[in-house]
C-alpha cells in the first residue's frame, strides 16, 4: 500500500497522509517527482521517452517522461528522484547529478478501465544530464512496457510556472557541469 503526503498548492505536506487509490477516487493533491534525461544531439536538446506499461492505471501503453513516480509519506522529492531512477531504469545518481527544473500542477479527470481516476498532483521535476545509453537500460517490468521506436525528441522547454521559465538555461548550465562542455552521443 502506498502513503501520500496530502499538499497545499505548493507541494509541501499539510500533515494528513491518504492512500494512493483514495488520492485518485478523490482528486487529493500529492506530490510526483519527474525526472527528464537530457542529451544534446545535432545542437538540439533531447529528452528520453518511456512507452508505460499497458497495465498501468492511467494512459497504458501511452508515452511517458523519462522515470516519474509519486513521492511517498515522509521522502523528499529529491529523494524520491534518485530512487525512481534506480528502480524504473537502474540509473545510480547522486543528488548533484539532478538540476532542480521547478514544480508544476497536473490536474485532470479521466476514465480507465471503466473507472473514473482523478489525479491533483504537484510534480517536482528534475533534469539528468549525464551520458545515457539507452540500450544499457534496466526497465521496470510493470511499470514500462518497452521502449519503442525513436526514443529521444527534440524537446523545447515551454513551461507555465514563473519558477521553470528558466528550465532551457539550467538545461544547458547542467550539460556544461556535468559534461565539461561536450555533447555526448549515446
Amino acid at each position: 500500500m502506498e502513503i501520500f503526503d496530502i499538499v497545499d498548492e505548493k507541494g509541501i505536506p499539510t500533515g494528513e497522509t491518504i492512500e494512493r487509490t483514495q488520492a485518485h477516487e478523490k482528486g487529493v493533491r500529492h506530490r510526483t517527482a519527474h525526472i527528464w534525461i537530457v542529451r544534446e544531439q545535432d545542437g538540439k536538446a533531447q529528452l528520453l521517452l518511456q512507452k508505460r506499461s499497458a497495465e498501468k492505471d492511467s494512459f497504458p501503453g501511452r508515452f511517458d517522461t523519462s522515470s516519474a513516480g509519486h513521492i511517498q509519506a515522509g521522502d523528499e522529492p529529491e529523494e524520491s528522484a534518485i530512487r525512481e531512477l534506480h528502480e524504473e531504469l537502474g540509473i545510480r545518481a547522486a543528488k548533484e547529478d539532478l538540476t532542480f527544473a521547478g514544480c508544476f500542477d497536473i490536474q485532470y479527470e479521466k476514465e480507465f478501465y471503466g473507472k473514473m481516476f482523478r489525479d491533483n498532483e504537484v510534480a517536482f521535476v528534475y533534469m539528468y544530464t549525464k551520458p545515457v545509453d539507452a540500450k544499457k537500460l534496466t526497465l521496470q517490468k510493470r511499470k514500462w512496457r518497452a521502449w519503442s521506436g525513436s526514443i529521444w525528441r527534440n524537446w523545447t522547454p515551454h513551461c507555465s510556472r514563473p519558477e521553470t521559465k528558466g528550465s532551457a538555461s539550467l538545461w544547458r548550465a547542467s550539460r556544461l557541469q556535468n559534461n565539461g562542455g561536450r555533447a555526448e552521443d549515446n
